[in-house]
């Protein structure tokens, strides 16, 4: 059994696969898999993955027999693989070459549910451009705690064991996937954040058609994965607000504990918020 399981949500846009398939492989650690859910692609992207792929031992390749969209496919990447620790590397995307090695070191207890790093942004050639800072240690055992300020993000590593224990990814979600699963792990035990960057974050706009529907619907998705959230903490007011009356819960929240950042010196906008939150989530609006 691989100790470290690398999970790949794929659909369409070959061409950027390669890159991260070529950093999969150059991984410092050998004991892993690599586990490829392929959502139906229409471009041709399959046949080509296939080819690349092929005699390759540590790529277990699947195929969804329908389109069923990215919350689905994260559930199958998860229910395929066999390893204690996984990770998911978006298929447009890399991992430093130190990646899995560096992460595994900190998962000295078994009270430790995630490892997570930062990540770089880079540009659609992969040059990169700036480290994303907003990464940082979140407090662990905090009812309140919603990851409002995406401190939990790439590349995020847990372990299976801790994600057995919750309801799993939701299949229904169509974006704000990872922030369901990022939440629900966090109800299971530890959080630890390690201060390097291991993740190689594309920015670009192939296929993805940036209409105020599609932003209004990624925002709904994650109003819903917070709403479900407070149900399973047993939570039913927020800042003597009843959750019944808030129609936005990731802008009230944000509303809320940004006053809190602010005492502390954090100056961070909403609008700027939003513009990152975008760009980090982007890829699931181009399933």
């Amino acid at each position: 059994m691989p100790r470290f399981s690398l999970l790949v949500a794929f659909y369409n846009n070959f061409e950027y696969f390669v890159d991260c398939y070529s950093s999969l492989k150059k991984q410092t650690l050998t004991d892993y898999e690599i586990i490829i859910v392929d959502d139906c692609s229409t471009d041709g992207s399959f046949e080509k993955m296939k080819d690349l792929v092929s005699g390759d031992t540590s790529v277990k390749l699947f195929r969804n027999e329908r389109n069923c969209g990215v919350g689905f496919t994260k559930r199958r990447c998860i229910e395929e693989s066999s390893g204690d620790i996984l990770g998911f590397v978006d298929s447009d995307d890399a991992l430093m070459p130190d990646a899995l090695e560096v992460i595994l070191r900190h998962y000295q207890t078994d009270k430790i549910s995630a490892v997570y790093s930062q990540f770089m942004m880079c540009d659609k050639s992969m040059n990169i451009e700036k480290t994303f800072t907003g990464s940082e240690q979140v407090r662990n055992n905090n009812i309140y705690f919603f990851n409002i300020f995406l401190k939990a993000n790439h590349f995020f590593t847990f372990r299976k064991s801790a994600y057995q224990k919750t309801s799993g990814i939701n299949p229904e979600l169509t974006s704000a996937v990872d922030q369901d699963l990022y939440l629900k792990l966090y109800e299971t035990g530890d959080f630890k954040f390690v201060k390097k960057p291991l993740y190689l974050y594309r920015l670009h706009t192939d296929g993805v058609s940036q209409t105020k529907s599609k932003k209004a619907k990624l925002f709904r998705n994650w109003h819903s994965v917070i709403l479900e959230t407070l149900e399973r903490r047993k939570i039913n007011r927020l800042y003597n607000k009843e959750i019944s009356d808030i129609t936005n819960l990731p802008e009230f929240i944000y509303s809320k504990q940004n006053t809190i950042y602010r005492r502390l010196k954090r100056k961070l906008r909403w609008t700027l918020f939003i513009f990152i939150y975008f760009l980090v989530h982007i890829n699931c609006l181009a399933w």
